[in-house]
């Protein structure tokens, strides 16, 4: 078997990126086959008993307004408190998942100068991000590519694949694009959800992303095998985007910091888990909280994820509405758009964290005065 040295290219500088083939330790994993079928419902995790609501989004179909008004106050507490919920019930087809985990594992699986050949960063594979942290972490391997909401030619996808990829993987486009077109229709009763929490025009937020240019990615995190180096598979974090959508397999391993504490986020058949990010927490003006959270490896098994981030139309100005729960407040941010704050993430002397956000405001504003 090979060891460890193998699996992961050695580099002289630790700060360059280390390629991990997951091809040397592949691992079939079983797709839960289970629905989940919840109205809302509040799960508890950890000695604090810290409360994680999971939302039925059949509410949002013809849902009196009393009921609907509860499960908005509890989206509220849950956002402003840590700044993710698990949504059940949504409609995406099971098969439509299981496929999509299918064709990128084929990507995956296929030999790694294929897999270098087809990075065009932050685009296409990655094999780590370990010059984007403070410590390796080169047990991850990613694939990215953009999703623009407003091209209705079903190409785009495909277009990317094969630029990257050549006329291979045919069914692979079709089903990605089948599966951010499902993640594009998921993401309307989710941003209605969050708008009415705020006291808001329940289409404001779905207007403001009609343009959206959204990332998909697939993470596969191999098994650790008890080696320390496979203990931290992305260390922790902020999604720089608005909305994450994640769908995780029944490995578990995602964290979320609460209160200074580390919780895991339970595996659920048939759910995803949504997370608060740093520019939709601009846009409510800080009231919502940006989900801090890192993902640990599992010892015995792989551990893969399908992501969509929700991500603003790159020119967009991101301002909040001056109405949010009723109250006129000026805004605690300065403009930017998300192209600003996206660039600034992908510089290799800024390491996405917590106080990513912090740091590009700072950056803006000095940026702003010099210029004046």
């Amino acid at each position: 078997m090979e060891s460890k040295s193998d699996i992961v290219s050695s580099s002289e500088n630790e700060n360059e990126v280390q390629i991990l083939d997951s091809n040397l330790l592949y691992e079939e994993t079983e797709m839960p086959k289970e629905s989940y079928k919840l109205p809302w419902e509040i799960i508890q995790i950890g000695e604090n008993r810290v409360n994680i609501p999971i939302i039925n989004l059949e509410i949002m179909k013809g849902c009196d307004e009393v009921v609907l008004d509860v499960v908005a106050d509890i989206v509220r507490v849950s956002c402003t408190k840590h700044g993710f919920f698990i949504v059940s019930d949504h409609g995406v087809d099971q098969n439509l998942i299981n496929d999509t985990y299918r064709e990128f594992d084929n990507i995956f699986k296929l030999p790694l100068f294929t897999k270098v050949g087809s990075m065009r960063y932050p685009w296409g594979y990655l094999g780590s991000h370990a010059w984007r942290s403070s410590s390796n972490l080169p047990w991850k391997e990613s694939f990215t590519f953009q999703y623009k909401h407003y091209d209705e030619s079903n190409s785009q996808i495909a277009e990317f694949f094969k630029s990257i990829l050549g006329d291979d993987h045919q069914q692979a486009r079709l089903v990605c694009q089948k599966y951010c077109d499902a993640m594009k229709k998921l993401s309307g009763p989710i941003l209605e959800l969050l708008a009415i929490s705020l006291g808001l025009d329940p289409l404001y937020y779905q207007k403001e992303f009609k343009d959206a240019e959204s990332m998909m990615r697939c993470n596969s995190y191999p098994s650790s095998n008890g080696d320390k180096v496979g203990t931290l598979g992305v260390g922790p974090h902020c999604d720089p985007s608005s909305i994450t959508i994640l769908f995780q397999d029944q490995v578990g391993g995602l964290e979320v910091l609460i209160d200074e504490i580390w919780y895991e986020i339970p595996h659920i058949p048939n759910t995803f888990v949504i997370s608060i990010g740093d520019t939709f927490k601009v846009l409510t003006n800080g009231i919502y909280k940006s989900c801090s959270h890192r993902v640990m490896t599992n010892k015995e098994m792989e551990r893969k994820t399908l992501a969509f981030f929700l991500c603003p139309k790159g020119d967009k100005i991101l301002r909040a509405p001056k109405n949010i729960l009723g109250k006129e407040e000026l805004n605690i941010y300065p403009d930017f758009t998300w192209s600003q704050y996206f660039e600034f993430t992908q510089k290799k002397q800024y390491m996405v964290d917590h106080k990513t956000l912090m740091n590009f405001v700072s950056w803006l504003c000095a940026s702003n005065a010099s210029n004046k």
